[in-house]
């Protein structure tokens, strides 16, 4: 069977699946459930430094479903670890002591000065954790008092930080990135300039998922308010694909080693951001959607497709996907396709007529019986139909 080790920046563990830092990584009781259940990895939720850290006693989450009540995106206005910092890291200590094959990565927020940061950085390394991840991203309430994506939106506060932090100590630095920012590759640069051994990404996105139209106050309300929270789940995925490519095709940050982090949900998804460059992958959403034990579906899945494909390491196929990301400008104009249906298949809903016939270029026509058939002469390949038929393969 394929080997799904990795070492991720020096960071070792039987598979590339890690816990992001979030509520399933708040406290040792989750973390070595996690562990039983065959996580390769956790990063710890953010520690700061800070004791005042007051959650609300409300919802946390607002969420955005798909038609069959399936979990498509995940809101949440949860902010930094509430529990005491010296709890924290006595568990950190305990779970790693325990499970040392595993990967221990402690998430990290304080001010923006270089005092808090050597204090806590020393505290963590007193744990044995394997390394450090600088929370750059976080989009809501933390953002408000001058860390997480208020750091993460400004490169040269990155790399100050980064610095400081590979000062003050021998782990690993991992810079945990945000998604709300214009170009992703330019924190990824000031993060590698300031001495990151690697970067994760991507954080939550700013987001609002729904108005509740009886109170008018945003989901999740608390006593009829609501906040911006950060967004995550399947629906972010292609997001963090394209910003994860960026990284990894820019001849400036090409080596920066990269946690890949949004929306894996299957083992294929774990593959496609190694294809990408990832060295790791984090997961969030679909753990508390599905409980720890999807691991063992994500771990059994990338090997057994490995095998099929004659990868018998992570290596073999890491990166393979980053030369076929290219500049629009540079796609092959000559290539030429066209749609075709397969009758057997088609269960004549019609609405690949309907979207073609309304929104696109008239290339199906209907016969009689509703029999639907494409117009080569009018075809443009736009792959329309394809996307709003709901029988796979089909079209």
């Amino acid at each position: 069977m394929a080997d799904l080790r990795t070492d991720f920046v020096g960071i070792t563990s039987p598979n590339p699946f890690w816990l992001a830092s979030a509520p399933p990584t708040d406290k040792e009781y989750n973390v070595r459930r996690a562990f039983e259940a065959g996580w390769g990895g956790v990063v710890w939720k953010t520690l700061g430094l800070d004791p005042h850290i007051v959650n609300v006693n409300g919802p946390r989450y607002g969420a955005v479903w798909g038609a069959d009540r399936r979990l498509l995106g995940l809101n949440n206005i949860e902010l930094i670890t509430d529990r005491p910092l010296e709890v924290n890291l006595r568990e950190i200590k305990a779970v790693k002591r325990d499970w040392p094959d595993r990967a221990m990565v402690v998430s990290l927020m304080v001010p923006c000065e270089e005092e808090p940061w050597k204090e806590i950085l020393a505290r963590v390394e007193d744990t044995g954790a394997d390394g450090v991840e600088l929370n750059f991203g976080c989009p809501h309430g933390m953002s408000e008092r001058g860390m997480g994506s208020a750091v993460g939106q400004v490169p040269e506060y990155i790399e100050m930080v980064a610095r400081w932090c590979k000062a003050h100590t021998r782990m690993p630095v991992i810079v945990k990135l945000t998604p709300n920012i214009t170009d992703i590759r330019k924190p990824a640069a000031a993060a590698m300039r300031g001495g990151a051994d690697a970067v994760s990404l991507i954080n939550t996105i700013n987001s609002i998922t729904s108005v509740n139209l009886d109170s008018f106050s945003p989901e999740p309300s608390i006593d009829g308010k609501g906040a911006h929270g950060g967004y995550c789940g399947p629906a972010v995925k292609p997001i963090a694909l394209s910003m994860v490519s960026e990284i990894a095709r820019d001849p400036e940050t090409a080596a920066l080693p990269i946690s890949g982090i949004g929306g894996i949900t299957t083992w294929r998804d774990a593959a496609e951001f190694m294809a990408l460059g990832a060295g790791s992958v984090q997961v969030c959403t679909a753990a508390m959607t599905y409980g720890f034990r999807i691991v063992q579906e994500m771990t059994r899945g990338l090997a057994l497709w490995m095998d099929e494909k004659e990868h018998g390491r992570l290596e073999d196929f890491r990166g393979r996907a980053v030369p076929n990301v290219t500049d629009w400008q540079r796609l092959n104009l000559n290539y030429v396709t066209k749609a075709r249906i397969d009758q057997d298949l088609c269960i004549k809903c019609g609405r690949c007529y309907a979207a073609c016939e309304d929104t696109s270029h008239q290339a199906i026509a209907m016969q009689p019986g509703r029999v639907f058939e494409v117009i080569d002469a009018e075809c443009v390949a736009c792959n329309l139909c394809v996307d709003v038929c709901p029988v796979e393969d089909c079209i």
